[in-house]
């Protein structure tokens, strides 16, 4: 059984390293690192309160005593609220990004294991529906779990 748990404010600079571990897999990324430093503080104090809707769950890497510290893989989710509608009148919706894996960790079922603890974060706060955005190569993956493409007419202006 893999050892999953949830990640602590001690975890933030390892979550920043496996969430550039993410972006550099992205074709056509932004993959310029520059960013973490200014994320360090953030993520940080998101780690720092259990009670919010932020939450990384993480897998320690088995294959690096030298670096205590050092994680395999993690994943990252936020509750969300939205107005209700018909299937969620509460507005709760979960969002999952940063599924990332160490290179030399992957294939070991340490993002699946992630992902089912975050399913469980989820479920314990009453969220009815979790979205996420698949690359072709998670995707057996998340469909494994029950996730189904959906259209998206998605947009985005940057400010």
């Amino acid at each position: 059984m893999t050892l999953v748990r949830r990640a602590t404010p001690e975890d933030a600079g390892e979550l920043l390293r496996l969430r550039q571990v993410m972006i550099d897999s992205v074709p056509g990324a932004n993959t310029d690192a520059g960013w973490q430093s200014a994320s360090l503080a953030t993520v940080t104090a998101r780690l720092a309160d259990p009670a919010g809707g932020f939450a990384a769950f993480v897998v320690d890497h088995p294959d690096r005593p030298e670096r205590p510290g050092s994680l395999a893989a993690l994943v990252v989710g936020t509750v969300e609220y939205r107005i209700g509608r018909a299937g969620n009148p509460h507005g709760r919706v979960g969002y999952v990004f940063s599924v990332a894996t160490d290179p030399d960790a992957r294939r070991r079922g340490y993002a699946r294991a992630c992902m089912e603890a975050l399913l469980d974060w989820f479920r314990e706060r009453g969220v009815p529906q979790v979205d996420l955005n698949a690359s072709p190569e998670a995707e057996p993956l998340y469909a494994s779990l029950g996730f189904v493409r959906k259209p998206d007419p998605s947009m985005r202006l940057r400010l």
